[in-house]
């Protein structure tokens, strides 16, 4: 059974760093594209970066040159380096099995979530 378990958030000021992790399972982490999606209050699922199988990457315009994604397919983590965070990078953030690069919305209905990580800045 596929499992996707997020840790590293918590509350900072802006201006601070954060990194976050994801442990997978259940699935053979290093043949699949991953990405980081956010849904801030009251808002919907937004897309923030994705990583291949081949180290390629992708970020969001609103995060790029802020946040770094990586993968150790070793050990089934996946990473978010997170900079220079500001109150707007607010929001819950979840890993996912799945490219959605580019994508405009996000319906959470025909993919595995976690829990997700509590990210919150202030200001």
């Amino acid at each position: 059974q596929l499992q996707l378990v997020e840790s590293g958030g918590g509350v900072v000021q802006a201006g601070d760093s954060l990194r976050l992790s994801c442990v997978a399972s259940g699935f053979t982490f290093a043949s699949y594209t991953m990405s980081w999606v956010r849904q801030a209050p009251g808002k919907g699922r937004e897309w923030v970066s994705t990583i291949n199988p081949d180290g390629r990457t992708q970020y969001a315009r609103s995060v790029k040159g802020r946040f770094t994604i990586s993968r150790d397919d070793a050990n089934k983590k996946l990473y978010l380096q997170m900079s220079s965070l500001k109150p707007d990078d607010t929001a819950v953030y979840y890993c996912v099995k799945a490219d959605f690069a580019w994508y405009a919305t996000i319906s959470p209905l025909g993919y595995d979530w976690g829990q997700g990580t509590q990210v919150t800045v202030s200001s």
